[in-house]
């Protein structure tokens, strides 16, 4: 496929969702291109040893980058290029997912992998034989041990000739910029700005906020939930996720009413809300609160479960209607905070979701 044909493709499913590239996601498409060619143009589909591909590096025709870090403000559209581009690549082996879930698979791989010899290189070995086009949404380091661990990581997948293309809001110097022992995360951030394509995304447009918001009749919602379960819902369900035991208010087939103090308060974690995800397809949310400096905590538990909700297109109600008003400091969590209340624009709109019951 040309550079234009890319592009063309790419434009297609922007046309489909009712808008067209401006003009950084259109140099994005340029710049993916590359990327596209290499997923495509090897004759062979085990990749080159990293002993020859260390060796490689001094010919710079052959490889001018191994992936692609899209970086900008929340709603810019990183995530749809991306989603775009793994749309129009037309190979089987290669895969889309949000960061939180990639990184607690990785974890579960290095628990079993306990006591062996490097065992960052074999799980990059690992994803390599069956991945050769890696696509990570929300790129964001805040955790020390995710620190630690993505250098490896990411050095084992760049050696093992998988291209990785990445979504973040923050520019690649920023990362864990305020993070525990933050200079032995330096030569991470070398790493990724040697081996990819650094692509800015500068509009000053939040596309999200351009959705219509959607109306909800509050006082349906335990009907829709019973329409939904065939006319069985259980009241106050005990449940177990993530190895926790967690109160459903009220359960139905495929669709679920938590309180907010549930799902975000205590010991929770992005494992919840993942399996949570895997669980439901509607999630009915009541008591969420008002958001400052003072709930740090929360807000962060909030963010986790937006950020795995939008990625895995869950529908999310809110009984009391979702005001901004709820978000009193937009700029919580050094600013990632902004990302939920973006997302949150896009989840209650007609273009995200319809109605529980339609």
């Amino acid at each position: 496929m040309s550079s234009d044909q890319l592009t063309r493709c790419m434009q297609a499913e922007a046309q489909a969702r009712g808008f067209t590239l401006d003009a950084a996601q259109l140099n994005a498409c340029s710049v993916l291109q590359t990327v596209y060619e290499q997923c495509l143009n090897r004759s062979s589909p085990f990749p080159t040893v990293p002993l020859l591909r260390r060796l490689l590096r001094t010919i710079p025709a052959v490889t001018p980058f191994k992936g692609v870090y899209l970086y900008g403000g929340v709603g810019r559209g990183k995530s749809f290029v991306m989603n775009a581009f793994f749309s129009c690549m037309p190979l089987a082996q290669k895969q889309r997912i949000h960061f939180h879930r990639f990184m607690a698979d990785v974890h579960a791989r290095l628990t079993e992998l306990k006591g062996c010899e490097n065992p960052l290189m074999a799980v990059a070995r690992d994803i390599a034989r069956g991945v050769r086009l890696l696509c990570l949404d929300e790129f964001h380091i805040a955790d020390i041990t995710d620190a630690m661990l993505i250098r490896g990581l990411m050095q084992g997948l760049f050696d093992h000739g998988v291209a990785v293309v990445i979504t973040s809001n923050t520019p690649p110097d920023d990362l864990y910029l305020n993070g525990l022992q933050r200079e032995q995360f330096l030569p991470t951030i070398a790493l990724l700005k040697e081996n990819m394509a650094m692509v800015p995304f500068d509009s000053d447009v939040d596309y999200r906020q351009n959705f219509a918001p959607r109306s909800m009749d509050v006082m349906a919602l335990p009907e829709a939930l019973r329409a939904a379960a065939g006319g069985q819902v259980g009241q106050n369900v005990p449940l177990e996720i993530a190895g926790r035991a967690i109160t459903a208010r009220c359960l139905a087939d495929g669709a679920a009413w938590f309180d907010f103090d549930e799902l975000c308060t205590g010991a929770r974690g992005k494992a919840d809300y993942i399996e949570l995800a895997n669980r439901f397809h509607t999630i009915c949310l009541s008591g969420v609160p008002r958001f400052d400096q003072h709930s740090p905590a929360q807000a962060r538990r909030f963010m986790w479960l937006i950020d795995e909700f939008y990625d895995r297109g869950i529908k999310l109600i809110f009984p009391e209607g979702m005001p901004a008003v709820h978000f009193d400091h937009a700029d919580l969590l050094d600013g990632e905070f902004t990302r939920v209340l973006s997302r949150l624009v896009e989840m209650q709109s007609h273009n995200y979701v319809s109605r529980l019951v339609d």
